[in-house]
């Protein structure tokens, strides 16, 4: 395959932006181009198991240039019943979709606001290749001896899907495992529940009949040179500091956080040996009042948001 478009996609709490970034690091580490574009609910603290609360990481994979985060995904996964709902209509005909069974109950269903019991039939998506897995149950077993509470093992339930992901695209384990030892460091138990995890949800998809085949991306060609994993807060953040730089006029950015906007703020104020002035406000309102009034000032004054921020910053 020259590239593929892979969505992960469950409720805020399952973990599908860290699922996401590892993914798209062990793709990046093995050689491929590639773009992210992560996906956050409207709604803070959404009901879960709701399409409102449902927060989505989609990651494109190239053996040439990479542009875009991708229209249309490959390969999606969807932890529930809404998460599949939010995101059926953007899997290709030819896509594989993960769906943990064990969240496909009669409640999950109802919850996520199905007219019938038949989500796949209702969305017209049956002609996928669905790949229903008992994930809950699966990391349950996995871990009935690791001495953690059902709260923590259900947590590592994203690390699962983790496993099959790189069972399906041929990638390995060891960047992941890396990451689990800083992360966890001082919590041991964690580093040892979430590489068992991880490790099984691998076998589990290399020992499946729904998964007759895997997949290879090969990697890009690149340049001999120094390269660096970037995100759009940053090259926003790096963009402001280079065009005061260049105008002479000392940068402010005053804001109020919100996601996925925050990124560019907190970027900005870790900058301050660089003459850069960040204000945290207390509102979208304030925020852009005092750009504004910075701007008046003699500042380059900027200021960021994020979808209903906007019809906030418009008053």
């Amino acid at each position: 395959m020259q590239n593929v478009v892979i969505r992960f996609a469950g409720d805020s709490g399952d973990g599908m932006q860290l699922t996401g970034t590892l993914f798209a690091d062990a793709s990046a580490l093995y050689g491929n181009e590639i773009s992210t574009f992560p996906d956050y609910p409207s709604e803070i603290r959404a009901p879960q198991g709701t399409v409102s609360g449902v927060s989505g990481f989609q990651v494109h994979i190239g053996s040439g240039e990479v542009n875009t985060p991708g229209d249309f995904c490959d390969v999606l996964v969807a932890m529930n019943p809404a998460a599949l709902k939010a995101n059926a209509k953007w899997t290709k005909p030819t896509a594989t979709i993960i769906i943990d069974v064990d969240a496909f109950d009669e409640a999950g269903i109802k919850r996520a606001g199905y007219a019938t019991l038949d989500p796949f039939a209702e969305l017209k998506i049956e002609d996928r290749n669905i790949i229903a897995s008992p994930i809950t149950t699966l990391t349950q077993e996995s871990l009935k001896e690791s001495g953690l509470d059902n709260r923590s093992i259900l947590r590592s339930k994203n690390m699962f899907t983790l496993g099959m992901c790189f069972f399906l695209f041929n990638r390995s384990l060891d960047h992941t495992y890396e990451y689990l030892e800083k992360k966890f460091k001082k919590k041991p138990q964690l580093i040892d529940a979430n590489k068992k995890v991880l490790f099984d949800g691998f076998n589990y998809a290399s020992n499946i009949h729904a998964i007759p085949n895997t997949y290879t991306v090969q990697p890009a060609p690149q340049e001999k040179g120094v390269y660096r994993n970037i995100n759009g807060n940053q090259a926003t953040a790096w963009g402001l500091m280079a065009a005061a730089e260049k105008s002479g006029i000392p940068l402010f950015c005053g804001s109020y956080p919100i996601t996925p906007a925050t990124g560019i703020l907190e970027e900005l104020a870790i900058h301050k040996n660089l003459g850069v002035k960040t204000m945290q406000a207390e509102d979208e309102i304030a925020g852009i009042c005092t750009a504004i009034g910075a701007a008046y000032a003699g500042n380059f004054a900027v200021t960021t948001t994020s979808g209903p921020g906007v019809s906030l910053k418009s008053e």
